[in-house]
């Protein structure tokens, strides 16, 4: 993991949700965690590790996630027990 993602880690967990996180960030942190990534229909995307899954649908046209992926995106993090 490096430093940006360290700091998107960060972000994701700061309170209140932050709605202001590029949803590329949050992708590449993911993976940077090991997860696999699962391509679906449209922009649908789902993320596993360890037996764990969470589909997420890519923000469209803004790059923005908005505060309910923020949050998926945590409760994702929170399962696979990674926090900042």
């Amino acid at each position: 993991m490096n430093s940006k993602n360290r700091k998107t880690l960060k972000a994701i967990f700061t309170d209140p949700i932050n709605g202001n996180v590029e949803w590329r960030d949050i992708e590449a942190l993911l993976v940077s965690v090991g997860c696999r990534t699962v391509e679906g229909k449209g922009s649908s995307i789902t993320f596993e590790k360890d037996g764990v899954r969470a589909t997420f649908h890519r923000p469209h046209p803004d790059r923005v996630a908005l505060r309910y992926r923020v949050k998926g995106a945590r409760d994702f993090l929170t399962q696979l027990r990674i926090q900042p």
